[in-house]
């Protein structure tokens, strides 16, 4: 065995579509494809979202304008803080419900037995409801119509997890495989599960209905605490989606959260702790109180600063679609929601399944930044990791082949500091390892910038591009700005074919010094690695497999196209009872499945 973790599966969704059979990619490069594999997107997004018409289903992806679904930015609401200048102020409420405790400085008097009149006195403080426009008015939102908590018994999750289930169900029919065929394959204590959010849910669903239900009169549900916790989007796969034992204990590295959760999947792969691992991440930031501490950071794209850029009237409409303009005159990052889920095997479980090979995915290097001059400044951390990816696909590849057989995912995130730091540090990383023209994309342009979730957008649309070499370019860059370092870079402005990309590296950088730059094998290079190591006749008979898998994969995206929607979701379903559960000091058996302790204790670790 290799050991070399092989991408068997991708699903998602985020605003260009749903990932698997690489659709999310599809729409974004749609103008360049051929008329079949264009018309199946079309007809893939048109069942999502519910409409048909090309003109109305680009209208309602990608970056756009906030749509009233989500929340209206002409009238968010907030609480004026107000005095009472004159007089007093009389205000009557109905007692109870979540507890009455006091009103500071008021005097209370029961009117009828049912009302409470409070009396404030002059110069007494109080909150007006009150509404404002909001400084942002477009973000990267799923497609208009699909809502994911509709396709199961969603029950009041958060909308991360209701795009988690969807996502680990996407991914599922990406590979084609039933569940339990690939469980079946390897002893249950031979699968991760590494998911999360970077900032855990926030909605009103989680920890953002729970932490303002008091300031609004309102009571804090049951739910709400522990639904926010962000290593949920793992749990729910492992408990209801998997039915998996699953070695769990997900990462957290701001934007680069993704990587972070790649890297452990492949290191338990690598280190035979696991032969699968479902790796990813899932972020709804997409509301008021989430943006609105960006927009206090200055991270976001204002209207206002678009209008600047653009030169517009202080009255005028932004310009929507073009809010990310990564490496470009730019003001902002543009924010964005998307789940995104991989499913990795070691080469002997891939072969043997006959199972897709995607991408070969040997290494993600994570580095801190050390000294900061502030938490949310970009540092040198990055310079360690893409230097130690490049570092990784040049050993396996050889210098030539590196040299003119890879491409750069950029984290370009559209803001002024990032075009500057990441082109520099991508320039210098390309002179130190003899890269004369790396080319270079950045599909936030596309999709807008999803936080944790980010990282997956990119990987995911590198497996389109390996699939139909063609590079999403950067449209809503009219030209680079003048201060971005372009020696030894090739940026993607517009869609250009690249048919003999080897490798590529994604990059991704998260305040606090969070860096992350993965390295990953072509579907072709990992082949031909496999090849070299198994024989041809084992492939031989991967591929004769694989041909029998291509046809149930198209038969669930048939049923899919068809209107069958319904995720993989098992509440309730299959519990074990402490009378199903037996052991020695050597097994565990759980039903009817048994599992040998494994204790990874070294050699010369034993006293005896």
């Amino acid at each position: 065995m290799l050991r070399l973790p092989v991408m068997v599966a991708a699903g998602g969704i985020n605003s260009a579509g749903r990932t698997s059979h690489r659709h999310a990619y599809r729409r974004m490069v749609w103008g360049a494809l051929a008329d079949a594999d264009r018309a199946g997107t079309e007809s893939a997004l048109g069942q999502m979202m519910g409409v048909s018409g090309r003109e109305r289903l680009a209208a309602h992806t990608l970056v756009r304008e906030i749509e009233s679904d989500w929340f209206d930015y002409r009238a968010v609401p907030w609480h004026r803080r107000a005095r009472l200048s004159q007089g007093q102020g009389i205000f009557h409420y109905k007692p109870g419900g979540i507890g009455d405790g006091v009103i500071p400085g008021a005097q209370l008097k029961m009117m009828d037995g049912q009302v409470m009149r409070a009396t404030l006195q002059s110069d007494a403080e109080v909150l007006l409801p009150s509404t404002r426009r909001f400084d942002v008015s477009c973000a990267g939102q799923l497609p208009t119509g699909f809502e994911p908590g509709v396709l199961y018994a969603s029950r009041n999750h958060p909308r991360a997890l209701q795009m988690t289930v969807f996502a680990i169900s996407d991914a599922l029919a990406d590979l084609g495989l039933d569940w339990s065929v690939v469980a079946g394959s390897v002893p249950a204590d031979a699968i991760s599960v590494y998911v999360s959010s970077a900032m855990g849910q926030l909605d009103e669903s989680g920890a953002g209905g729970m932490l303002r239900s008091r300031l609004q009169g309102r009571r804090v549900t049951s739910k709400q605490c522990p639904f926010a916790f962000a290593e949920m989007p793992g749990d729910f796969i492992s408990a209801y989606v998997l039915g998996s034992l699953s070695a769990t204990g997900p990462a957290l590295g701001a934007c680069a959260t993704f990587l972070y959760n790649l890297r452990l999947g492949i290191e338990d792969i690598r280190a035979g702790r696991s032969r699968i691992a479902v790796v990813g991440a899932a972020e709804a930031p997409v509301n008021v109180e989430v943006m609105d501490g960006y927009v206090a950071m200055g991270a976001l794209a204002t209207d206002k600063g678009l209008r600047q850029l653009d030169e517009q009237a202080d009255d005028a409409d932004p310009d929507h679609r073009r809010a990310c303009r990564p490496f470009g005159n730019n003001c902002g990052f543009t924010m964005a929601e998307s789940a995104q889920v991989v499913i990795l095997m070691d080469d002997d479980l891939a072969l043997e399944l006959g199972a897709p090979i995607l991408a070969g995915a040997p290494f993600v290097s994570v580095r801190a930044d050390g000294p900061k001059k502030s938490i949310s400044g970009p540092g040198a951390g990055n310079y360690l990791t893409m230097a130690e990816a490049a570092a990784t696909v040049r050993d396996i590849l050889g210098v030539e082949r590196f040299r003119s057989g890879g491409m750069v995912q950029a984290h370009g995130t559209g803001t002024p500091q990032n075009r500057v730091t990441e082109s520099t540090l991508l320039s210098k990383v390309a002179a130190a390892f003899g890269v004369t023209e790396w080319p270079v994309s950045a599909i936030k342009s596309f999709v807008g910038h999803s936080l944790g979730a980010a990282a997956g957008d990119q990987l995911t649309a590198m497996l389109g591009i390996w699939q139909y070499g063609i590079v999403p370019g950067m449209q809503t860059v009219d030209r680079l700005a003048d201060d971005v370092v372009t020696d030894r870079l090739a940026f993607a402005l517009e869609e250009r074919e690249c048919t003999e990309l080897s490798y590529a590296l994604i990059n991704s950088k998260g305040f606090g010094g969070n860096n992350a730059t993965a390295a990953l094998l072509s579907p072709s290079v990992t082949e031909k690695m496999l090849s070299r190591h198994h024989g041809k006749s084992t492939m031989k008979a991967w591929r004769d497999r694989h041909e029998m898998l291509q046809g149930a994969r198209s038969e669930i995206e048939q049923r899919r196209l068809n209107g069958d929607w319904s995720p993989a979701y098992h509440f309730d379903s299959g519990v074990l009872t402490d009378e199903e559960v037996s052991l020695s000091d050597e097994t565990l058996r759980l039903g009817e499945r048994e599992i040998a302790l494994r204790t990874h204790v070294p050699e010369h670790w034993r006293v005896d």
